[in-house]
């Protein structure tokens, strides 16, 4: 369950945000790899302008991301008379609203798709952090959706150890944990933990 203060946390420029969701009804977000791939594809359209993602995995009904808000959001935004804040929760709806739009027509299904608001938690504990991204990419088999989450599709776990080109801050994750070695290493020895039961 989420925490109450992640209902309502306002983003920041350069900061950390564990950003999940899942659907207004919890039946699944996603029925085919075409609805995975077109989540993708959408958030990248409307967010890659004003966030930065290190690490996320898409769920049946429901998703985690890591995301950085960018440093330089307000100052190269043409709407900067709005807050951080306001740019980025935009972002995220419009985002929402488009994916939404389309899943219903495909599956011709009315009415919201997610839940609102979409919970946040500012992330500014080295620590923690390193555990949040195991922890986003072994959710599919916390939910027992798979036997081993290295072999889950819609995860950034396998992404983040390939050396082709994309948005994904990749390198930074990498070095976060020492190189690929560290990375690999870091999230075959972590076991799920009680510090994640509240997120």
């Amino acid at each position: 369950m989420a925490k109450t203060e992640h209902y309502y946390t306002k983003f920041e420029q350069g900061k950390f945000y564990h950003i999940y969701n899942r659907s207004i009804d919890r039946q699944p977000l996603f029925k085919s790899d075409a609805n995975y791939r077109f989540f993708l594809k959408k958030f990248d359209l409307y967010l890659s302008n004003v966030l930065d993602v290190y690490a996320y995995c898409l769920l049946g009904n429901h998703f985690h991301l890591l995301i950085r808000v960018k440093e330089s959001l307000k100052a190269n935004d043409p709407i900067s008379e709005f807050s951080v804040h306001d740019i980025v929760s935009k972002q995220f709806r419009i985002f929402f609203q488009s994916y939404a739009l389309a899943f219903n027509i495909q599956h011709k299904r009315i009415g919201t798709l997610f839940q609102t608001p979409f919970k946040r938690a500012e992330i500014n504990d080295e620590f923690y952090l390193s555990g949040l991204i195991y922890y986003i990419h072994a959710n599919p088999q916390k939910h027992k959706l798979i036997a081993d989450f290295r072999d889950w599709k819609w995860s950034s776990y396998n992404r983040i150890l390939l050396d082709t080109d994309t948005k994904l801050k990749k390198q930074e994750v990498l070095d976060w944990f020492g190189g690929k070695a560290g990375y690999l290493k870091f999230h075959s020895d972590i076991q799920d933990s009680i510090m994640f039961d509240e997120l």
